[in-house]
């Protein structure tokens, strides 16, 4: 199996070689580096990288090399690519896309991070507005995720339901938009993730949730497979919680040579 999304030092996450290992010695074929990054002319934006040290639209050709250099080491029994987790604007896709066929990355993954200003994450953001606003803001969330996947720039749609991780966006989820979702993925090369980065945390589940895989699942989509780990002991047992899925589901995942093709 190959988990195509993880993170390094080069954005929130741990030492490459830490991460390659933790990968290897969790029986992967494979492990994609997806670091962080935001190629967003927005003052905000450009604010909120330099808070967080995002800079990987600077530094990947260094973290490239230090990839290169892993794969030529005969230890390393498991393929490493070299990849990217872009944040997605629909207002700023012209920048992505000229950084994208700039970068030369092995694959991209598409995420949609933020709304209304604020990392869907950031509890405090949404926690007192009313609940006609936050479904409004569910909404968009759900636009965007479609125009990124009509965008066709992304191999992968990472964690697609983001905003259930969010206790205050949760819930507004419709059917209308899984079937929304789901036919945007029908028309795109880009596919859905199973993402493992919160189930075992608070939240407790995969992206997308059991109802929202269901319709993915029901419709014939391909899938594939991110841990989206930040530190190294998290990859086997997160691998561990996606293999049982997978095949409780009869689910094969994308191999590395139809992401390539994306």
């Amino acid at each position: 199996m190959h988990d195509y999304h993880v993170h390094t030092t080069y954005s929130d996450g741990a030492f490459l070689r830490e991460m390659v290992d933790a990968a290897a010695d969790a029986g992967l074929d494979g492990v994609g580096i997806a670091d962080h990054c935001n190629v967003s002319p927005d003052p905000e934006a450009e604010r909120f990288k330099r808070a967080l040290g995002f800079n990987l639209d600077m530094t990947y050709e260094r973290r490239r090399e230090a990839i290169e250099e892993i794969r030529e080491d005969p230890a390393v029994g498991l393929d490493v690519f070299d990849a990217v987790e872009m944040d997605y604007d629909p207002d700023h896709e012209a920048a992505i896309a000229d950084f994208l066929d700039g970068a030369g990355f092995d694959y991209a993954i598409g995420s949609v991070h933020e709304l209304d200003g604020a990392n869907v994450h950031t509890r405090a953001h949404f926690a007192d507005k009313p609940a006609d606003e936050r479904e409004a803001l569910v909404d968009r969330y759900f636009e965007k995720l479609v125009a990124l996947i009509d965008a066709e720039l992304f191999a992968i749609a990472a964690h697609p339901d983001l905003i259930e991780r969010n206790p205050h966006l949760r819930g507004f989820a419709t059917e209308d938009h899984y079937a929304a979702v789901v036919e945007a993925f029908r028309n795109s090369r880009t596919v859905p993730e199973i993402n493992a980065g919160r189930l075992l945390d608070d939240y407790g589940e995969f992206h997308p949730a059991p109802d929202f895989l269901d319709r993915l699942v029901d419709a014939g989509l391909r899938v594939s497979v991110g841990t989206d780990s930040h530190e190294p002991g998290v990859i086997a047992p997160r691998i561990d919680e996606i293999e049982a899925e997978l095949e409780w589901r009869g689910l094969a995942p994308v191999r590395p040579e139809e992401i390539a093709e994306n």
